[in-house]
């Protein structure tokens, strides 16, 4: 366990600052390709940013998700926990105020539940895709780097996907039947956001004052089995 003391220690802020740094760096890219039209081009931003990082950086968890499943299976002290959700959101809100000033409307920067759907299958999916994310990284605690961010980059990628609602035939005002080949419309939008990742749903809030639902972000369960012996 940490104790007080170990406030004064280097390698405490090190960690602290990692933790800062590395979200702002995943915030900040999957933020960047949400401007692109259509679910694609964020889920894979995220996954190659999140296995990189864990390539380059040692495996900080940049995600309060991540850090509470580690701090409900007392693998980190409260206080090293609670720094380390801190630096996140704190990177979070940085990146998501430099993509607000970068880009050129607030288009793809907040995580929202679907007009189709509602927020109790937001929270679903979002739970859902968060335990695949949580499980995976605990199973590839013990991999070296680059198995290790294959396995984490995968999931990211993966679970936003999933929470991304793709029907058939989109239905369009004035747009062609139903059995066209061309139907010109992207799908409905997103269950949740497939967020998977508090900060990266709280920094844009913060920025935008754009509030709704931001409950399904931090509201699913986030306590995944024992990792391997």
């Amino acid at each position: 366990l940490l104790s007080p003391q170990e406030l004064r220690s280097g390698r405490f802020w090190r960690g602290v600052l990692a933790e800062l740094v590395a979200t702002l760096i995943f915030v900040g890219v999957v933020l960047g390709a949400s401007a692109a039209p259509g679910p694609l081009a964020p889920a894979l931003a995220g996954g190659l940013v999140a296995g990189g990082l864990v390539c380059t950086l040692g495996g900080p968890q940049a995600n309060p998700a991540l850090t509470l499943a580690l701090l409900c299976t007392r693998k980190l002290s409260a206080l090293r926990g609670a720094a380390g959700v801190l630096a996140q959101c704190t990177g979070a809100t940085l990146a998501s105020a430099a993509a607000r000033a970068a880009l050129l409307d607030d288009t793809g920067l907040v995580t929202k539940v679907s007009a189709v759907g509602t927020a109790g299958t937001a929270l679903a999916w979002e739970t859902f895709a968060t335990f695949q994310l949580v499980l995976a990284a605990f199973a590839a605690a013990e991999h070296t780097a680059p198995q290790a961010g294959l396995a984490l980059g995968s999931a990211v990628a993966a679970g936003a996907l999933a929470a991304v609602r793709t029907p058939p035939y989109p239905t369009c005002p004035g747009g062609p039947h139903p059995t066209s080949p061309s139907p010109p419309c992207l799908p409905q939008g997103p269950f949740s956001g497939g967020s998977m990742n508090p900060a990266r749903s709280l920094g844009p809030a913060i920025v935008t004052g754009v509030w709704d639902d931001h409950w399904v972000s931090w509201g699913h369960p986030r306590t995944p089995p024992q990792s391997p012996s």
